[in-house]
């Protein structure tokens, strides 16, 4: 079946038997138009299904109003409600937005902002692969794209920044479990390396440092390319023998549940064998069993401030200097975490492995 053309301005001027300039006054909210011919108008748009071109008004105006929003991926739930979120905040300041993701490539993250820019976006929110001074917003500077980095970066002296608080967030996680009596604990994180990732693993091991140097922790962070990131864990878990730790502490959505697949694979009990706490809340954390202990980000609040920032930034004409916005992290204490002390678990883990 033939596609029907898209109607323009002129198909509706000749179906109504009218100007081109009748119609255009009429769409632009001119009251001047005489009535019978707003009639026709009306009846000619109805019947030819037109519908207004706005990348060609808006290139008229010499406005866009349309913002670029790239993310890592979409499969990851955070990333998902960010896009939302974005475009709740967006289409409320009448702006429009145009999705893209660098699926963690720094090579595709270039890519999709040269494509973005093609696009002559009003300017661009960016979680970056890695960080602030990463490719990508290299080339957001060399384009002059008006832009705000958002979630994997720190304060940028080109930029305006957007994050959660990870390295305060990461210490309430080192507080919790040194009150809990853990001295050995393992951080995991199955993803690539970010910014994000980074301050968590600074914010936990300098507290534990300054709480108790004595405290045992061992981090284990993965790679982009490893595939089968459940038996690198289990590799790792088999060197430890019957020392292993009392808790692990998992950065990422996706880290904790290669966590909980490991060690439900070796039919090592949460928390009665080993204390859990994930960072990047979910709905399945809540309803699965045990519940797990999480940090709870702040994604509506980012996202909000991210395009508010960006809209600042945008009517100050990119004057000013940059600003980096820190969001305060919730840790939610459920059954994974705070169950058994680690006096318990590891009375009950010694004797296991003597039987």
């Amino acid at each position: 079946m033939k596609s029907r053309k898209r109607a323009t301005i002129h198909d509706v001027a000749r179906h109504a038997g009218v100007s081109a300039a009748t119609v255009s006054k009429l769409l632009n909210g001119v009251t001047t138009v005489q009535q019978t011919n707003v009639d026709r108008v009306m009846a000619a748009i109805a019947e030819l299904g037109y519908r207004a071109d706005p990348v060609a008004s808006e290139l008229r105006q010499g406005q866009r109003r349309l913002i670029a929003a790239i993310v890592p991926e979409l499969d990851n739930p955070f990333f998902g409600a960010l896009i939302s979120g974005i475009e709740d905040a967006a289409e409320k300041a009448g702006y429009k937005v145009m999705f893209g993701t660098s699926r963690e490539s720094e090579e595709r993250e270039l890519e999709v902002i040269r494509r973005m820019h093609d696009w002559r976006v009003s300017g661009a929110i960016v979680v970056p692969v890695h960080s602030e001074r990463g490719r990508g917003a290299a080339l957001l500077g060399d384009l002059g794209i008006t832009s705000v980095l958002l979630d994997r970066v720190s304060a940028s002296s080109a930029f305006d920044t957007v994050a959660a608080d990870n390295f305060r967030a990461s210490a309430d996680v080192a507080h919790h479990l040194a009150e809990h009596g853990h001295r050995h604990i393992l951080v995991h994180c199955a993803t690539s390396t970010s910014e994000a990732v980074r301050m968590r693993v600074e914010g936990f091991t300098s507290c534990m440092g300054n709480i108790d140097p004595g405290i045992r922790v061992d981090v284990l962070l993965g790679d982009a390319d490893q595939q089968d990131k459940c038996t690198v864990l289990g590799e790792h878990w088999d060197r430890y023998g019957r020392t292993m730790p009392t808790a692990i502490f998992s950065l990422s959505q996706h880290s904790t549940l290669v966590v909980l697949s490991e060690l439900r694979r070796r039919k090592i009990a949460v928390p009665d064998q080993v204390a859990l706490v994930g960072f990047d809340d979910a709905d399945w954390m809540r309803k699965t069993w045990p519940s797990i202990t999480a940090v709870t980000q702040p994604v509506d609040i980012m996202a909000k401030k991210a395009v508010a920032a960006f809209l600042t930034r945008l009517k100050n004409d990119g004057n000013g200097y940059p600003v980096q916005h820190l969001e305060r992290c919730v840790l939610s204490i459920r059954e994974s975490s705070h169950t058994n002390d680690a006096r318990r678990i590891m009375r009950r883990n010694l004797d296991q492995s003597r039987t």
